[in-house]
């Protein structure tokens, strides 16, 4: 996706008033693009294969093929797409399985309009982003399956340099590409050349993935 050009989204919603609300408010903004709106998985499928959208903006309870199902066929046929999970449901299989899915954000309906937003704008830099209880469940989850015979491992044992070390730090906290390199005083692109690193000495595939992990270790 170029600088100059808006996100170009994809609405998969099966309640029209909603998927109508929902696209009225991302084309108010200029730098987003709303280029399908559709009511069920198999559409959304269909859509990202014909428009290639940067984001897909996804319920998961829906007609034919359910959103985690459709995330994972969206993925599997492009893996640049990055899609957002939002619904109203948070039990814990749902959003484990749609975060393994491949989904970059998990998101509630009740999120606030500016939370939704720079979800969406984070998702196209290839950012995650978690409401905060869905995070917490994760976190919880992650310590869980991780056991006590690991307890002690730390991330900080990984052979990361101490670069990467303040990158992932950053991570961790939460905080986005443009915001750790204004506390490094590095370009943006490093930035982000030190993420996709670091995902890969870790044998990570996602950002959520990375801070959950890095939160859980200590």
């Amino acid at each position: 996706m170029s600088e100059n050009q808006p996100v170009r989204l994809v609405i998969a919603e099966d309640q029209p008033m909603i998927r109508k609300a929902l696209a009225g408010l991302l084309e108010l903004e200029p730098d987003l693009a709303v280029v399908a709106t559709v009511g069920d998985g198999a559409e959304a499928i269909r859509a990202a294969q014909a428009y290639c959208p940067d984001v897909v903006l996804m319920d998961i309870k829906m007609p034919r093929v359910d959103g985690i199902k459709a995330t994972r066929a969206i993925l599997r046929d492009n893996p640049k797409i990055h899609v957002i999970v939002l619904t109203t449901f948070e039990s814990d299989d749902l959003v484990f399985e749609a975060i393994l899915a491949g989904a970059q954000a998990y998101l509630l309906k009740d999120a606030e309009e500016s939370e939704i937003l720079e979800a969406i704008r984070a998702a196209a830099r290839g950012e995650s982003r978690l409401s905060p209880r869905i995070a917490e469940k994760i976190i919880g989850e992650f310590r869980r399956v991780k056991g006590p015979e690991r307890a002690a491992e730390s991330i900080e044992e990984e052979p990361l340099t101490d670069r990467e070390k303040a990158v992932l730090a950053g991570v961790a906290a939460g905080k986005g590409n443009r915001e750790i390199a204004q506390t490094l005083k590095l370009a943006e692109g490093t930035v982000k050349n030190h993420v996709s690193t670091i995902l890969a000495k870790l044998h990570l595939r996602s950002r959520t993935e990375l801070a959950v992990k890095t939160l859980s270790g200590r």
